[in-house]
């Protein structure tokens, strides 16, 4: 056995089944390795970045990590985009870096790099191997770095002859990491502020967003007639019918501080205190007031779930108390392509149990309130604001959960950054419909030039918002990589095309005229 075989073998008996794999000539040993290595699918991307953001989404969905195996540091720089939305997202992912030969290193080839200082500001661990004989220890030591609670990313740089250098064999899998003890006194804390004060919000986040975690919120919420509210962008989200409603923060500051103001106490439960998004002149950083009671319940790195249930068991809240939404879609929409219709025509048609990967940007706000009555599912947001994650996290959340349909909200913007996750997605024949939002701008940024004052911008500014020269044809991009697609420009259109890719298999796209 070799030191590639050994690593890939000690993944599957640690509970490892996929890896996202963008190889160079440094990780040879390893593509050869897959072969003998049954139980871990290896899954070609194109670009690291669709590398990172799949094993990102399949993550979220599947409650453990995936590897990625990555080229040397260019590749691992490739990447590093999609790694920082992880890394926000307390996603746990093994990257498998390869390096120089050990002897080459002091040659400093053309591709050597210091992956080290490009590691480490997306991970929450790192190392260097130093033989093959060492390298099924580490990855197991990896693999329960990145399960540490909630979950980060852990790095593995592997030089080259460690990895075809012969070793004795595997290492078992480690005793995973426990979830934080519930802070009694903050509990005590926070049952005493939603006794005391009336106009209080519960902020939401993390891990509080799962299921667990909302019933007993929404057992809170009955008693102490407190708000439910959730962080702006969330890693994921279960939603619809049987849960309760919970209002989503602003992404604008102006507009969260509205939402924020009404409050007198908020409690903090898997999130932190909700910050702007950038710093804009006369606005705070921090969005609530001075003169606002905070408390924190649990902090993104806590058991939020059983916190919450603990509070609830504090205050006395009976199991069965709390709001359930009905089950109530939206009629389905006719007439012109609006934000509004267009959100209404998702809501409409999705199917039970249906995974939402949401980078829409602009196009796509008015979901959230749409789908909050539609039937069961689990709603992924971008978590970093680094834009391009949402192709490559569809990809991976299929993966994870091939047995659900995947619908993948893509803004034209977002989507040309990693539109190489069409070619995964119809090599491995994923159930993926993408709806490509088609404004043929930078929406956002448009907006933000207005904000920042700029009322008549000139020809070159308005040239560096705009996709339309020349114009971008989805419909041409997408079947040039194997997905069949289709354009709409009418709601009654969408939900057409929408309901025929929700029943057919394999990955379509449907470009909507926005």
């Amino acid at each position: 056995m070799n030191g590639a075989e050994s690593l890939l073998k000690t993944a599957v008996a640690s509970g490892i089944e996929v890896c996202f794999a963008n190889p160079g000539t440094t990780e040879m040993p390893f593509v050869a390795a897959f072969d003998s290595t049954p139980g871990l699918h290896a899954v070609l991307c194109l670009f690291e970045g669709v590398c990172t953001g799949a094993a990102d989404g399949y993550a979220r969905m599947a409650g453990k990590p995936a590897l990625t195996l990555l080229h040397l540091g260019p590749g691992l720089a490739n990447g590093l985009a999609n790694l920082h939305n992880a890394r926000r997202a307390h996603t746990p992912i093994v990257n498998i870096v390869g390096d120089q030969t050990t002897w080459h290193l002091s040659a400093d080839a053309p591709l050597t790099s210091d992956i080290v200082s490009l590691a480490s500001p997306v991970s929450g661990w790192v190392r260097s191997n130093k033989s093959a004989e060492e390298l099924a220890s580490d990855t197991a030591e990896a693999i329960r770095a990145a399960m540490t609670y909630p979950g980060q990313v852990a790095t593995l740089i592997v030089p080259h002859d460690n990895q075809y250098n012969p070793c004795a064999g595997i290492t078992p899998s480690l005793r995973q990491p426990t979830a934080p003890t519930v802070n009694e006194q903050a509990v005590l804390r926070a049952a005493a502020l939603l006794r005391r004060e009336r106009a209080t919000a519960l902020f939401l986040g993390g891990r509080a967003l799962s299921e667990r975690g909302l019933i007993a919120a929404a057992r809170i919420a009955a008693l102490s007639g407190c708000k439910l509210v959730c962080e702006t962008f969330s890693a994921r989200q279960e939603r619809g019918a049987g849960l309760p409603r919970v209002e989503r923060l602003p992404y604008f500051p102006e507009q969260a501080m509205s939402v924020l103001s009404q409050f007198r106490a908020i409690v903090l439960a898997g999130a932190k205190a909700p910050v702007s998004f950038f710093g804009y002149p006369g606005i705070p950083s921090f969005l609530t007031s001075p003169y606002q009671s905070v408390e924190s319940l649990a902090s993104p790195a806590e058991d939020a779930e059983t916190a919450l249930e603990a509070l609830a068991l504090s205050l006395g809240v009976p199991a069965a108390a709390g709001e359930r939404l009905p089950l109530a879609p939206p009629p389905k929409p006719t007439g012109p392509l609006t934000l509004e219709s267009f959100a209404a025509a998702i809501a409409s048609v999705q199917p039970e149990g249906a995974i939402i990967m949401d980078e829409g940007n602009t196009s796509s706000a008015a979901y959230f309130q749409y789908s909050a009555t539609a039937p069961r599912h689990s709603y992924l947001n971008l978590t970093g604001g680094a834009i391009g994650q949402g192709m490559p996290a569809a990809t991976g959340a299929a993966l994870a959960c091939r047995d659900r349909r995947v619908i993948s909200i893509e803004a034209d913007g977002s989507a040309m950054y990693t539109l190489q996750s069409l070619w995964t997605q119809a090599r491995e024949g994923l159930n993926v419909t993408t709806l490509l939002c088609a404004n043929n701008s930078y929406r956002v940024l448009g907006v933000e030039m207005m904000r920042a004052g700029i009322k008549q911008a000139g020809a070159q500014a308005q040239s560096m918002i705009d996709l339309s020269n020349p114009k971008i044809d989805w419909v041409q991009m997408s079947q040039s990589v194997g997905v069949p697609a289709v354009r709409v420009d009418a709601a009654d259109l969408l939900v057409r095309e929408l309901e025929r890719a929700l029943s057919s298999q394999g990955p379509r796209l449907v470009e909507v005229a926005l």
